[in-house]
Protein backbone atom coordinates (compact mmCIF):
# COMPACT_ATOMS: atom_id res chain seq x y z
CA UNK A 1 0.00 0.00 0.00
CA UNK A 2 1.65 3.69 -0.72
CA UNK A 3 1.34 5.69 2.19
CA UNK A 4 4.27 8.73 0.75
CA UNK A 5 3.51 11.98 0.61
CA UNK A 6 2.56 12.48 -2.80
CA UNK A 7 -0.96 10.62 -2.38
CA UNK A 8 -3.38 13.38 -1.60
CA UNK A 9 -7.41 13.49 -2.61
CA UNK A 10 -7.91 14.56 -6.10
CA UNK A 11 -9.70 17.89 -5.17
CA UNK A 12 -5.82 19.04 -3.35
CA UNK A 13 -4.47 17.51 -6.48
CA UNK A 14 -5.83 20.63 -8.90
CA UNK A 15 -6.15 23.35 -6.08
CA UNK A 16 -2.33 23.17 -5.47
CA UNK A 17 -2.46 23.26 -9.55
CA UNK A 18 -4.11 26.09 -9.75
CA UNK A 19 -2.22 28.24 -7.18
CA UNK A 20 1.23 26.71 -8.79
CA UNK A 21 -0.10 27.89 -12.13
CA UNK A 22 -0.67 30.99 -10.76
CA UNK A 23 2.86 31.42 -9.19
CA UNK A 24 4.71 30.29 -12.61
CA UNK A 25 2.80 32.67 -14.86
CA UNK A 26 3.88 35.57 -12.48
CA UNK A 27 7.18 34.07 -12.33
CA UNK A 28 7.83 33.51 -16.62
CA UNK A 29 5.82 36.81 -17.21
CA UNK A 30 8.96 38.88 -15.00
CA UNK A 31 11.50 36.67 -15.55
CA UNK A 32 11.69 35.39 -19.57
CA UNK A 33 11.49 38.09 -22.51
CA UNK A 34 10.08 35.45 -24.73
CA UNK A 35 7.39 34.32 -22.35
CA UNK A 36 6.55 38.14 -21.29
CA UNK A 37 6.20 38.73 -25.20
CA UNK A 38 4.55 36.06 -26.09
CA UNK A 39 1.73 36.74 -23.09
CA UNK A 40 1.65 40.51 -24.54
CA UNK A 41 0.58 39.40 -27.62
CA UNK A 42 -2.34 37.40 -26.41
CA UNK A 43 -3.47 39.70 -24.49
CA UNK A 44 -3.06 38.57 -21.45
CA UNK A 45 -1.74 39.33 -17.76
CA UNK A 46 -0.36 36.79 -14.72
CA UNK A 47 -3.49 38.12 -13.21
CA UNK A 48 -5.62 36.63 -15.86
CA UNK A 49 -4.59 33.19 -14.61
CA UNK A 50 -6.73 32.43 -11.93
CA UNK A 51 -7.02 28.95 -12.38
CA UNK A 52 -6.40 25.40 -14.32
CA UNK A 53 -9.53 26.64 -16.18
CA UNK A 54 -7.80 29.63 -17.68
CA UNK A 55 -4.99 27.87 -19.01
CA UNK A 56 -6.29 27.25 -22.02
CA UNK A 57 -5.91 30.96 -23.04
CA UNK A 58 -2.54 30.79 -23.32
CA UNK A 59 -0.75 30.64 -26.46
CA UNK A 60 0.81 26.86 -27.07
CA UNK A 61 5.14 26.23 -26.82
CA UNK A 62 6.45 24.33 -29.29
CA UNK A 63 9.56 22.89 -30.19
CA UNK A 64 10.47 25.75 -32.92
CA UNK A 65 10.55 27.95 -30.28
CA UNK A 66 13.03 26.22 -28.16
CA UNK A 67 15.19 26.16 -31.48
CA UNK A 68 14.43 29.62 -32.65
CA UNK A 69 15.95 31.13 -28.96
CA UNK A 70 18.94 28.67 -29.35
CA UNK A 71 20.86 28.33 -26.76
CA UNK A 72 19.54 29.43 -23.64
CA UNK A 73 16.41 32.47 -25.01
CA UNK A 74 13.74 30.34 -22.95
CA UNK A 75 15.28 31.24 -19.50
CA UNK A 76 12.99 31.95 -16.87
CA UNK A 77 16.11 32.52 -14.59
CA UNK A 78 19.35 33.83 -14.60
CA UNK A 79 22.18 31.71 -15.64
CA UNK A 80 24.03 32.12 -12.56
CA UNK A 81 21.01 30.51 -11.03
CA UNK A 82 21.57 26.92 -13.37
CA UNK A 83 23.56 24.15 -11.87
CA UNK A 84 22.85 21.31 -14.95
CA UNK A 85 22.52 21.98 -19.02
CA UNK A 86 21.09 19.10 -21.03
CA UNK A 87 20.62 19.12 -25.03
CA UNK A 88 19.21 16.87 -27.75
CA UNK A 89 21.09 15.86 -31.03
CA UNK A 90 20.05 18.41 -32.77
CA UNK A 91 19.95 16.07 -35.95
CA UNK A 92 16.97 18.35 -37.27
CA UNK A 93 18.43 22.19 -36.68
CA UNK A 94 19.85 23.64 -33.63
CA UNK A 95 19.34 21.32 -30.49
CA UNK A 96 16.95 22.09 -27.93
CA UNK A 97 18.97 22.75 -24.68
CA UNK A 98 17.46 22.08 -21.19
CA UNK A 99 18.30 23.97 -18.26
CA UNK A 100 18.65 23.45 -14.74
CA UNK A 101 18.39 24.81 -11.17
CA UNK A 102 19.53 23.06 -8.17
CA UNK A 103 15.98 22.59 -6.81
CA UNK A 104 15.08 21.33 -10.58
CA UNK A 105 17.55 18.51 -10.13
CA UNK A 106 15.95 17.78 -6.27
CA UNK A 107 12.71 17.72 -8.62
CA UNK A 108 13.95 15.67 -11.00
CA UNK A 109 15.07 12.98 -8.79
CA UNK A 110 12.18 12.86 -6.45
CA UNK A 111 10.18 12.14 -9.24
CA UNK A 112 11.85 9.22 -10.58
CA UNK A 113 12.01 7.72 -7.43
CA UNK A 114 8.50 8.14 -6.75
CA UNK A 115 8.44 6.44 -10.09
CA UNK A 116 10.09 3.29 -9.12
CA UNK A 117 7.97 3.33 -6.11
CA UNK A 118 5.34 3.15 -7.41
CA UNK A 119 6.33 0.22 -9.69
CA UNK A 120 7.34 -1.67 -6.94
CA UNK A 121 10.99 -0.60 -6.45
CA UNK A 122 12.19 -0.09 -2.69
CA UNK A 123 15.58 0.68 -1.15
CA UNK A 124 16.67 -3.00 -1.58
CA UNK A 125 16.88 -3.55 -5.28
CA UNK A 126 19.84 -3.16 -7.26
CA UNK A 127 19.03 -0.46 -10.38
CA UNK A 128 20.88 -1.28 -13.30
CA UNK A 129 20.62 1.67 -15.66
CA UNK A 130 21.23 1.14 -19.51
CA UNK A 131 19.83 4.76 -20.83
CA UNK A 132 22.34 6.70 -22.31
CA UNK A 133 23.96 9.14 -19.88
CA UNK A 134 25.42 12.45 -20.93
CA UNK A 135 23.34 15.06 -22.57
CA UNK A 136 20.65 12.90 -23.06
CA UNK A 137 18.54 12.78 -19.94
CA UNK A 138 17.21 9.09 -19.66
CA UNK A 139 20.64 8.06 -17.80
CA UNK A 140 21.29 10.61 -15.27
CA UNK A 141 17.53 10.93 -14.40
CA UNK A 142 16.42 7.36 -12.89
CA UNK A 143 20.12 7.21 -11.52
CA UNK A 144 19.52 9.76 -9.36
CA UNK A 145 15.94 8.85 -8.78
CA UNK A 146 17.57 5.03 -8.07
CA UNK A 147 19.64 6.52 -5.26
CA UNK A 148 17.17 8.91 -4.10
CA UNK A 149 14.79 5.88 -3.08
CA UNK A 150 17.71 4.62 -1.39
CA UNK A 151 18.69 1.78 -4.13
CA UNK A 152 21.96 0.61 -5.19
CA UNK A 153 22.59 1.71 -8.66
CA UNK A 154 24.68 0.17 -11.47
CA UNK A 155 25.20 2.98 -13.98
CA UNK A 156 25.49 0.77 -17.11
CA UNK A 157 24.75 3.05 -20.14
CA UNK A 158 23.87 2.07 -23.29
CA UNK A 159 25.59 -0.22 -25.18
CA UNK A 160 28.20 -3.65 -24.38
CA UNK A 161 25.42 -5.91 -24.10
CA UNK A 162 27.73 -9.37 -22.87
CA UNK A 163 28.93 -6.40 -20.44
CA UNK A 164 25.35 -5.99 -18.92
CA UNK A 165 24.60 -8.88 -18.59
CA UNK A 166 27.61 -9.85 -16.71
CA UNK A 167 26.58 -7.27 -14.78
CA UNK A 168 22.81 -8.05 -14.07
CA UNK A 169 24.63 -12.25 -13.16
CA UNK A 170 27.49 -11.44 -10.83
CA UNK A 171 26.12 -7.69 -9.63
CA UNK A 172 22.36 -9.59 -9.11
CA UNK A 173 20.74 -6.85 -10.77
CA UNK A 174 16.79 -6.63 -10.37
CA UNK A 175 15.86 -3.53 -11.78
CA UNK A 176 16.91 -3.14 -15.46
CA UNK A 177 16.19 0.62 -17.00
CA UNK A 178 16.37 0.25 -20.70
CA UNK A 179 14.12 0.87 -24.01
CA UNK A 180 12.04 -2.03 -25.04
CA UNK A 181 13.42 -3.29 -27.67
CA UNK A 182 17.02 -3.23 -26.01
CA UNK A 183 15.43 -5.48 -23.14
CA UNK A 184 14.36 -7.93 -26.16
CA UNK A 185 17.65 -7.45 -27.16
CA UNK A 186 19.34 -8.51 -23.85
CA UNK A 187 16.82 -11.69 -23.26
CA UNK A 188 18.13 -12.27 -26.90
CA UNK A 189 21.38 -11.94 -26.11
CA UNK A 190 21.66 -13.64 -22.75
CA UNK A 191 20.30 -16.77 -24.31
CA UNK A 192 22.95 -16.96 -26.57
CA UNK A 193 25.48 -16.54 -23.53
CA UNK A 194 23.91 -19.78 -22.70
CA UNK A 195 21.29 -18.62 -19.72
CA UNK A 196 18.02 -18.83 -18.99
CA UNK A 197 16.92 -14.69 -17.84
CA UNK A 198 14.39 -16.01 -16.20
CA UNK A 199 15.86 -18.66 -14.01
CA UNK A 200 19.76 -16.96 -14.27
CA UNK A 201 19.24 -13.89 -13.25
CA UNK A 202 17.34 -11.54 -10.70
CA UNK A 203 15.07 -9.07 -12.57
CA UNK A 204 12.20 -8.30 -10.89
CA UNK A 205 11.17 -4.66 -12.62
CA UNK A 206 11.74 -3.55 -15.95
CA UNK A 207 11.73 0.23 -16.37
CA UNK A 208 10.89 0.93 -20.07
CA UNK A 209 10.37 4.01 -21.94
CA UNK A 210 11.73 6.41 -24.57
CA UNK A 211 9.90 4.68 -27.34
CA UNK A 212 6.45 3.50 -27.89
CA UNK A 213 5.97 0.05 -27.03
CA UNK A 214 2.67 -2.63 -26.90
CA UNK A 215 0.89 -4.90 -24.47
CA UNK A 216 1.78 -7.58 -26.68
CA UNK A 217 6.14 -6.68 -25.84
CA UNK A 218 4.78 -6.25 -22.46
CA UNK A 219 3.86 -9.74 -22.54
CA UNK A 220 7.22 -10.87 -24.06
CA UNK A 221 9.57 -9.27 -21.74
CA UNK A 222 7.72 -10.63 -18.80
CA UNK A 223 8.12 -14.19 -20.30
CA UNK A 224 11.77 -13.47 -21.67
CA UNK A 225 13.52 -11.06 -18.75
CA UNK A 226 11.63 -9.55 -16.32
CA UNK A 227 8.72 -10.56 -13.85
CA UNK A 228 7.39 -6.90 -14.48
CA UNK A 229 7.42 -4.51 -17.17
CA UNK A 230 6.47 -0.92 -16.46
CA UNK A 231 6.13 2.02 -19.03
CA UNK A 232 8.01 5.21 -18.22
CA UNK A 233 7.35 8.55 -20.00
CA UNK A 234 9.06 11.72 -20.13
CA UNK A 235 11.29 13.87 -22.03
CA UNK A 236 13.81 16.38 -21.95
CA UNK A 237 11.84 19.12 -22.51
CA UNK A 238 10.01 18.69 -19.57
CA UNK A 239 12.49 17.48 -17.53
CA UNK A 240 13.15 14.30 -18.68
CA UNK A 241 11.97 10.29 -17.74
CA UNK A 242 10.05 10.85 -14.57
CA UNK A 243 6.99 12.60 -15.93
CA UNK A 244 4.78 9.85 -16.06
CA UNK A 245 4.92 6.22 -14.34
CA UNK A 246 2.72 2.59 -14.62
CA UNK A 247 1.83 1.91 -10.93
CA UNK A 248 1.61 -2.17 -10.48
CA UNK A 249 -1.68 -1.55 -11.56
CA UNK A 250 -0.94 -1.02 -15.08
CA UNK A 251 -3.56 0.86 -16.50
CA UNK A 252 -2.57 3.50 -17.00
CA UNK A 253 0.72 5.81 -16.71
CA UNK A 254 0.46 8.48 -13.69
CA UNK A 255 1.11 11.97 -14.29
CA UNK A 256 2.72 13.90 -11.20
CA UNK A 257 0.28 16.49 -11.16
CA UNK A 258 1.87 18.62 -8.29
CA UNK A 259 4.72 19.19 -11.24
CA UNK A 260 2.57 19.13 -14.66
CA UNK A 261 -0.50 20.06 -15.40
CA UNK A 262 -1.61 17.78 -18.92
CA UNK A 263 -4.04 18.89 -21.79
CA UNK A 264 -5.04 16.60 -24.37
CA UNK A 265 -5.92 18.56 -27.92
CA UNK A 266 -6.87 18.33 -31.01
CA UNK A 267 -3.59 17.94 -33.09
CA UNK A 268 -4.96 20.11 -36.12
CA UNK A 269 -7.32 22.60 -34.50
CA UNK A 270 -5.30 22.72 -30.65
CA UNK A 271 -8.96 22.51 -29.38
CA UNK A 272 -8.57 20.95 -25.73
CA UNK A 273 -10.60 17.18 -25.42
CA UNK A 274 -12.66 15.98 -22.48
CA UNK A 275 -10.82 13.06 -20.63
CA UNK A 276 -11.38 9.77 -22.83
CA UNK A 277 -10.64 10.98 -26.21
CA UNK A 278 -7.61 10.64 -27.87
CA UNK A 279 -5.18 13.51 -28.68
CA UNK A 280 -1.92 15.32 -29.07
CA UNK A 281 -0.82 15.44 -25.01
CA UNK A 282 0.35 19.70 -24.24
CA UNK A 283 2.05 20.27 -20.70
CA UNK A 284 2.68 23.05 -18.63
CA UNK A 285 5.46 22.46 -16.19
CA UNK A 286 4.42 24.15 -13.25
CA UNK A 287 7.56 23.39 -10.63
CA UNK A 288 10.68 23.94 -12.80
CA UNK A 289 12.86 26.99 -12.44
CA UNK A 290 15.16 26.74 -15.02
CA UNK A 291 12.81 26.61 -18.33
CA UNK A 292 9.60 26.46 -17.26
CA UNK A 293 7.11 25.58 -20.52
CA UNK A 294 3.45 26.66 -20.86
CA UNK A 295 1.46 24.44 -22.36
CA UNK A 296 4.38 22.27 -24.52
CA UNK A 297 3.09 20.63 -27.27
CA UNK A 298 4.86 17.03 -26.93
CA UNK A 299 3.16 15.44 -29.94
CA UNK A 300 2.99 12.02 -28.55
CA UNK A 301 -0.73 10.76 -28.65
CA UNK A 302 -2.97 9.71 -25.80
CA UNK A 303 -5.98 9.50 -23.52
CA UNK A 304 -6.29 10.71 -20.45
CA UNK A 305 -7.90 8.95 -17.52
CA UNK A 306 -9.11 11.53 -14.10
CA UNK A 307 -10.55 8.62 -12.66
CA UNK A 308 -8.84 7.54 -9.41
CA UNK A 309 -6.87 4.07 -9.81
CA UNK A 310 -7.32 0.83 -7.65
CA UNK A 311 -3.27 1.58 -6.20
CA UNK A 312 -4.66 4.37 -4.33
CA UNK A 313 -3.44 7.39 -6.25
CA UNK A 314 -5.41 10.25 -7.55
CA UNK A 315 -3.16 11.71 -9.89
CA UNK A 316 -4.51 11.07 -13.51
CA UNK A 317 -3.65 8.98 -16.07
CA UNK A 318 -2.62 8.78 -19.62
CA UNK A 319 -3.22 5.54 -21.37
CA UNK A 320 -0.01 4.07 -23.15
CA UNK A 321 1.20 6.43 -26.08
CA UNK A 322 -0.04 5.46 -29.05
CA UNK A 323 2.89 7.65 -31.29
CA UNK A 324 3.87 10.97 -32.32
CA UNK A 325 2.57 12.87 -34.46
CA UNK A 326 5.75 13.29 -36.23
CA UNK A 327 6.30 9.69 -36.76
CA UNK A 328 2.26 9.42 -38.02
CA UNK A 329 2.86 7.53 -41.43
CA UNK A 330 0.31 8.49 -43.86
CA UNK A 331 -0.22 5.58 -46.12
CA UNK A 332 -3.21 6.35 -49.05
CA UNK A 333 -4.82 8.82 -46.96
CA UNK A 334 -4.60 6.00 -43.88
CA UNK A 335 -3.26 7.45 -40.56
CA UNK A 336 -0.56 4.37 -39.05
CA UNK A 337 1.54 4.39 -36.39
CA UNK A 338 4.60 1.95 -35.87
CA UNK A 339 3.18 0.79 -32.19
CA UNK A 340 -0.14 -0.35 -34.42
CA UNK A 341 1.93 -2.59 -36.33
CA UNK A 342 3.92 -3.90 -33.04
CA UNK A 343 0.43 -5.15 -31.42
CA UNK A 344 0.02 -6.97 -34.88
CA UNK A 345 2.91 -8.52 -35.72
CA UNK A 346 3.46 -9.06 -31.68
CA UNK A 347 0.24 -11.01 -31.82
CA UNK A 348 1.42 -13.30 -34.54
CA UNK A 349 3.15 -16.48 -33.97
CA UNK A 350 6.60 -17.79 -35.91
CA UNK A 351 7.58 -14.14 -36.13
CA UNK A 352 9.89 -11.92 -33.80
CA UNK A 353 9.41 -8.81 -32.25
CA UNK A 354 12.12 -7.52 -34.44
CA UNK A 355 10.34 -5.17 -37.68
CA UNK A 356 11.34 -1.85 -39.74
CA UNK A 357 8.29 -0.60 -42.30
CA UNK A 358 9.76 0.91 -45.37
CA UNK A 359 7.77 3.48 -47.05
CA UNK A 360 8.29 3.82 -50.58
CA UNK A 361 6.10 5.68 -53.75
CA UNK A 362 4.81 3.67 -56.88
CA UNK A 363 4.29 6.39 -58.96
CA UNK A 364 2.08 9.39 -57.09
CA UNK A 365 0.98 6.42 -54.47
CA UNK A 366 2.50 5.49 -51.25
CA UNK A 367 3.35 1.99 -50.19
CA UNK A 368 4.71 -0.01 -46.76
CA UNK A 369 6.28 -2.71 -46.69
CA UNK A 370 6.81 -4.62 -43.34
CA UNK A 371 10.27 -6.32 -42.68
CA UNK A 372 10.06 -8.95 -40.34
CA UNK A 373 12.14 -11.71 -39.15
CA UNK A 374 10.99 -15.09 -39.10
CA UNK A 375 11.37 -16.91 -35.21
CA UNK A 376 14.14 -19.65 -35.37
CA UNK A 377 11.62 -21.78 -33.96
CA UNK A 378 9.75 -21.91 -36.93
CA UNK A 379 11.18 -24.94 -38.50
CA UNK A 380 10.06 -25.30 -42.13
CA UNK A 381 11.62 -26.68 -45.62
CA UNK A 382 7.92 -25.64 -47.52
CA UNK A 383 8.31 -23.12 -49.38
CA UNK A 384 4.20 -22.90 -48.91
CA UNK A 385 4.55 -22.76 -45.53
CA UNK A 386 6.23 -19.62 -45.60
CA UNK A 387 4.00 -18.21 -48.59
CA UNK A 388 1.00 -18.91 -45.91
CA UNK A 389 2.70 -17.22 -43.13
CA UNK A 390 2.85 -13.70 -45.36
CA UNK A 391 0.08 -13.77 -46.41
CA UNK A 392 -1.83 -14.38 -43.15
CA UNK A 393 0.38 -11.40 -42.05
CA UNK A 394 -0.50 -8.99 -44.77
CA UNK A 395 -3.88 -9.95 -44.40
CA UNK A 396 -4.31 -8.98 -40.63
CA UNK A 397 -2.24 -6.03 -41.26
CA UNK A 398 -4.99 -5.00 -44.10
CA UNK A 399 -8.23 -5.95 -41.69
CA UNK A 400 -6.72 -3.95 -38.86
CA UNK A 401 -5.60 -1.13 -40.12
CA UNK A 402 -7.56 -0.60 -43.36
CA UNK A 403 -4.41 -0.68 -45.80
CA UNK A 404 -2.51 -3.15 -48.08
CA UNK A 405 0.87 -3.59 -46.93
CA UNK A 406 3.26 -6.06 -48.21
CA UNK A 407 5.33 -8.46 -45.98
CA UNK A 408 9.29 -9.32 -46.49
CA UNK A 409 9.97 -12.56 -44.24
CA UNK A 410 13.33 -12.40 -42.67
CA UNK A 411 16.00 -15.13 -41.36
CA UNK A 412 16.09 -14.72 -37.73
CA UNK A 413 18.71 -11.44 -36.50
CA UNK A 414 19.13 -10.16 -39.83
CA UNK A 415 17.22 -6.65 -38.91
CA UNK A 416 19.81 -4.48 -37.19
CA UNK A 417 19.93 -4.52 -33.03
CA UNK A 418 19.83 -1.14 -31.22
CA UNK A 419 21.58 -0.54 -27.87
CA UNK A 420 19.20 2.74 -27.43
CA UNK A 421 15.61 3.68 -29.61
CA UNK A 422 15.14 0.94 -31.95
CA UNK A 423 15.23 2.13 -35.70
CA UNK A 424 12.02 1.04 -36.81
CA UNK A 425 11.27 3.53 -40.25
CA UNK A 426 12.78 3.73 -43.33
CA UNK A 427 11.42 6.41 -45.32
CA UNK A 428 12.81 6.26 -48.97
CA UNK A 429 10.42 8.98 -50.08
CA UNK A 430 12.83 11.38 -48.10
CA UNK A 431 16.03 10.08 -49.86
Amino acid sequence: MITKSYIMPRSEILELQSRRLRSLVRNVYEGSPFYRKRLDDAGITPEDIRSKDDLRRIPFTTKSDLRDNYPLGMLSTPKSNLVRLHASSGTTGNPTVVAYTLRDIDNWAELNARCLEIAGATSADVVQVAYGYGLFTGGLGLHYGAEKLGAKVIPASTGSTKRQIKLMKDLGTTVICCTPSYGLFLAESAREEGLDPKEDLRLRIGVFGAEPWSEMTRKLLEEELVESAHDIYGMSELNGPGVAMECRAKKGLHIWEDHYIVEIIDPTTGEVLPPGEKGEMAVTTIMKEGMPLLRYRTRDMTILNEEVCECGLSHARIMRIIGRTDDMLKIRGICVFPSQIEEILASMENVTPHYQLVINRDGPMDKLMVRVEISEDFKTDRLTDIVDLQRRLENQLRDTLSINASVELLEPKTIPRSEGKAQRIVDMRKI
